[in-house]
């Protein structure tokens, strides 16, 4: 009975029990902490118990001044006392539990949350003639709750910012909850979402494709029993037809017991992405495709240019053998020489250039020692150079002895380009000079200046331009336009810097910056010195025999020739393309044919089979020499008809094995 209102009238309770039940009421009260209050009608006066009021700072004075209800709503906040007087008239008027939350004011005059509890007692007519109820701070739940208020507004902002749709998908009544992103990203306003009651993953998969719902779900099952992250793109039908992108990321709920009860997620509409992707895939083809035909019709435009080239060239030479020409029929055949013999170069340097754009031409990296192949380059420069009466001098070479690491035919190539540019494009009588400076901390640069009539600022930036000439193609100097883009790509690959100072009147300087080798790093040269070294087998042969050596590596061309230099009854003939190796093997069928497994256009295992099949060369002996140096790449070989297989790096004991055994040789 303890929610009936003692009355004293109606009770024979001893007053002494009586005053032991009030003092354990009034020890509970105090122990909870909360303000009691009861507001007596009839009087219109308030009372106030418990400890919460002297919480606020307030004393047993000042809460015997708070009696009367007009002054209790000084002490609260203006903004919450309308609010508090319409729930207590409606309290007393209505018999409404009174449940609020307002502000009051402490002692020291800030306000504080508190929450009020209460109720009205009626007597038998009716009539409310007593409030009582507990006061309680809230203080801290307010400010949590404000923060988390302000947490989630701002996570809000964030997401609305991000034009990012959420979801929230609960498994146990499968219903899902898009936010109104999601379905505009599909084109679908909030009012679409009503009427077609769109509120089911089913609702959602059905404009999915049927392998993308697969993958949904796999995507899901993965991160719910593995705990696999969900990150999937897919695509989805849009309300106007269309498909669009979507990236969906989420992460899922677990109970206590470690089962899945639900997963949140976002989407991100990625359809311009895509879009951009797939713009630049196309275009990457495209250029693909436009590259390769380019290469073809270089490569057959080369063939058929070298072919009636060939012809003329020859026909003039057989020319220089006849007596009976007059001087001036003489004049006119170096012409139409010189004339072929450009052609010929310009034919070169465009496939060089078509090679490097194609990201065809390969290097092979090696110390090499700039001194040997600046001596070669004056040597072959020389004779142009005295006849326009120019003098190439070459600084005291402090760096005779530093080795750059780079490819030494290409090398050699750019050495070339830049001295014979120097010496076409300089003024009569003028000079060259050579020189080799250190630069940096492991680079060295070789420079080339000449006393020439110099670049033109204006023209200066069209200097690495293919077939620009800067005008020089109305003067009398033969060229492409073309010499100087291929050295600055070429001095580029090899990871190199090209650069160049001109002044008009008085000359150019073109310099390239390359790294120095590193130390044990070995040449080609060094290489089949070691390798020969270790030779303890000798080749017997009777009769001097001819190799036929395909291989697309220059290193591995030029180590093979080095090594077989040594034995003075072979020779070896080198070809970089297994179509032009198929052309020497029938057009000059070799004793022995050493071929590469990994060539461009095709590949060891084709050009056997041309081989094999061709009563030329069928009888000839062919041994593969590959990187490709597993058991099973060995027997391939074997079955396929090699004779032999070597690996590389080649062992010298065992070709020569190899030459002996297939040669007509013994072994030893």
């Amino acid at each position: 009975m303890l929610d009936v209102i003692w009355n004293p009238e109606l009770s024979d309770i001893d007053i002494n029990d009586l005053g032991e039940e009030m003092a354990s009421y009034q020890r509970s009260m105090l122990g909870c902490g909360h303000g009691f209050w009861e507001w007596d009608l009839g009087t219109n006066k308030l009372r106030w118990y418990g400890t919460f009021w002297r919480e606020l700072g307030y004393s047993e004075l000042d809460i015997q001044t708070m009696t009367a209800p007009e002054v209790l709503l000084n002490y609260i906040h203006p903004d919450d006392r309308a609010l508090f007087q319409q729930a207590v008239t409606a309290t007393i008027r209505e018999g409404v539990a009174l449940d609020l939350c307002y502000r009051l004011q402490a002692k020291a005059g800030y306000y504080l949350w508190v929450r009020v509890n209460g109720q009205g007692f009626r007597d038998a007519s009716g009539w409310t003639h007593q409030l009582a109820g507990a006061n309680y701070n809230i203080s801290q739940l307010k400010q949590t709750e404000q923060a988390l208020r302000a947490s989630e507004a701002r996570y809000s902002r964030i997401i609305a910012g991000t034009r990012d749709g959420v979801w929230d998908w609960s498994f146990d009544n499968n219903v899902i909850s898009f936010s109104d992103i999601c379905w505009e990203q599909i084109g679908f306003t909030a009012e679409d979402v009503r009427e077609l009651n769109l509120t089911t993953i089913a609702d959602w998969e059905a404009r999915m494709s049927p392998v993308d719902v697969k993958r949904f779900k796999e995507a899901l099952r993965k991160h719910i029993l593995e705990r696999a992250p969900f990150d999937i793109e897919y695509q989805i039908k849009a309300k106007d037809g269309t498909q669009r992108w979507i990236r969906a990321r989420a992460e899922a709920t677990y109970n206590k017991e470690g089962r899945a009860v639900k997963i949140s997620g976002s989407n991100m509409d990625i359809t311009e992405l895509k879009n951009t992707q797939l713009a630049v895939v196309q275009a990457k083809v495209a250029a693909e495709q436009a590259n390769q035909a380019k290469s073809e019709f270089l490569s057959s435009m080369s063939h058929e240019l070298r072919t009636p080239l060939n012809a003329i060239l020859g026909y003039v030479q057989l020319f220089d053998y006849d007596t009976n020409l007059t001087p001036d029929q003489c004049d006119n055949l170096q012409e139409v020489k010189k004339a072929g013999t450009h052609l010929l170069h310009l034919i070169n340097e465009v496939l060089d250039l078509a090679k490097i754009e194609a990201g065809r031409m390969t290097l092979s990296m090696e110390p090499v020692y700039p001194q040997r192949l600046l001596d070669e380059a004056v040597r072959l420069v020389s004779p142009l150079a005295q006849e326009q009466g120019i003098t190439i001098e070459r600084d005291a070479l402090q760096h005779q002895q530093s080795a750059i690491f780079a490819d030494n035919t290409r090398l050699k190539q750019a050495l070339l380009n830049l001295i014979s540019n120097a010496v076409k494009y300089n003024t009569k009588d003028g000079s060259v000079n050579i020189s080799l400076t250190a630069v940096g901390e492991g680079r060295l640069r070789i420079m080339v200046t000449d006393t020439g009539r110099g670049i033109p600022a204006a023209l200066q930036a069209q200097v690495f331009e293919p077939f620009n000439r800067l005008h020089a193609e109305l003067g009398a100097v033969e060229g492409s336009g073309v010499g100087l883009v291929i050295t600055k790509r070429l001095v580029e690959m090899m990871g190199g810097t090209l650069g160049f100072h001109s002044e008009v009147g008085v000359g150019s300087r073109f310099w390239m910056d390359l790294p120095l080798a590193k130390e044990g790093v070995k040449s080609v040269s060094v290489q089949a010195d070691d390798a020969f070294a270790r030779t303890r087998k000798l080749l017997n042969l009777a009769e001097p025999k001819r190799i036929l050596y395909i291989e697309d590596n220059p290193a591995n061309t030029r180590l093979f020739e080095k090594i077989i230099q040594r034995f003075e009854l072979l020779s070896v003939k080198t070809v970089m393309e297994p179509l032009l190796g198929l052309y020497e093997a029938r057009t000059s069928p070799p004793d022995l044919i050493v071929l590469d497994i990994n060539l461009p256009d095709l590949d060891g295992y084709q050009v056997l089979e041309v081989l094999k099949n061709d009563f030329l060369t069928r009888g000839i002996p062919v041994v593969a020499l590959s990187a490709n140096a597993m058991s099973q790449d060995v027997d391939k070989g074997l079955q396929a008809g090699f004779v032999d297989y070597l690996t590389k790096p080649v062992d010298v004991n065992r070709l020569v094995d190899v030459l002996n055994r297939h040669l007509g040789g013994q072994d030893c």
